[in-house]
């Protein structure tokens, strides 16, 4: 299984990113599974910022510090995870993670850079 995700950028504060978690290797199409987006900045913890249930009702949840300005969402012709990014902030910087349930466990993308900056 791969996740590859991409979209990852430096970007000024009020800016906006569209990152992407490509999913290949598997039997299991998106929405099959629950679907998850992580930041870790430096030297803080990993943490949640999105999720997006499996099947066709595809509930979401975000963080309270993300409500309002990402949205996750799935393209399950191409197989692929999305978490577009608005009014982003300097405390959004972060390496991003998507991650799936798959029956075996999580799987991890390899991260992607977020840099909001001036």
């Amino acid at each position: 299984v791969q996740l590859q995700a991409s979209g990852g950028g430096l970007v000024q504060p009020g800016g906006s990113l569209r990152l992407s978690c490509a999913v290949s290797g598997t039997i299991f199409s998106v929405n099959a599974l629950d679907w998850d987006w992580y930041r870790q900045a430096p030297g803080k913890e990993r943490e949640v910022v999105a999720f997006i249930s499996s099947g066709s009702s595809s509930s979401t949840n975000y963080a309270d510090s993300v409500k309002g300005r990402f949205t996750i969402s799935r393209d399950n012709a191409k197989n692929t995870i999305y978490l577009q990014m608005n009014s982003l902030k300097p405390e959004d910087t972060a390496v991003y993670y998507c991650s799936g349930v798959f029956p075996a466990g999580r799987r991890w993308g390899q991260g992607t850079q977020v840099t909001v900056s001036s």
